[in-house]
C-alpha cells in the first residue's frame, strides 16, 4: 500500500504575501491541547497578526488565534496563547540567526494537516515598501485582465 504525503491546507496568512517578501520557508509542528486540535481540525484558526520568535533557544507562535472549541467545557483553551513550536534545532538557529542578524520578520504563513499533524509554515520575510505593495497590485491587475482578453480572443 502507497502512503501518499497529501497536505490538506487549514488555513493561510494571505495579508503575510502582501506585506511581506517571503525568501525562506520552514515546516514546524506544534504544540497543540485537546480543543485547540479540534477547533483547527475544524479550520477555526486565524494568522493574521501572527508571527513567529526565538526565545531562549525554543521557537514560539504568538498572537495566533485558535477559537475555542464548541463542544468544549472548562478544558477549553486560552485562544490567543503562546505555542511551541516543533523543530529541529538546527533550524532553530538558522531562524533566530536570519531574525537577528538580518533583520528579518519570521511570519506564520499557513496551517496544514499532513500525514495526520497539525504543521505551520513558517517564512522568513523582509517588510515590503508601500511602492512594492503598489507594484504587486498592478501587475495582479494586468495580469487579471490580460487573461481576460484572451479568454475573450479565444471565444
Amino acid at each position: 500500500m502507497v502512503t501518499a504525503k497529501e497536505e490538506k491546507p487549514l488555513a493561510s496568512n494571505r495579508s503575510a504575501f502582501h506585506n511581506y517578501h517571503i525568501s525562506d520557508k520552514y515546516e514546524a509542528g506544534i504544540a497543540l491541547t485537546g480543543t485547540e486540535v479540534k477547533s483547527v481540525m475544524g479550520g477555526r484558526v486565524q494568522l493574521k497578526e501572527s508571527y513567529v520568535a526565538v526565545r531562549d533557544g525554543e521557537a514560539w507562535l504568538f498572537n495566533a488565534h485558535i477559537s475555542p472549541y464548541s463542544h468544549g467545557n472548562r478544558e477549553n483553551h486560552e485562544p490567543l496563547r503562546t505555542r511551541k513550536l516543533l523543530l529541529h534545532r538546527r533550524e532553530i538557529g538558522r531562524l533566530e540567526e536570519a531574525a537577528v542578524k538580518q533583520g528579518m520578520t519570521l511570519v506564520a504563513t499557513r496551517v496544514y494537516l499532513k500525514n495526520g499533524r497539525i504543521k505551520l509554515e513558517v517564512g522568513v520575510a523582509r517588510g515590503k515598501k508601500m511602492y512594492d505593495k503598489r507594484e504587486t497590485e498592478m501587475r495582479r491587475t494586468i495580469d487579471r485582465e490580460t487573461q481576460a482578453q484572451l479568454k475573450e480572443r479565444n471565444r
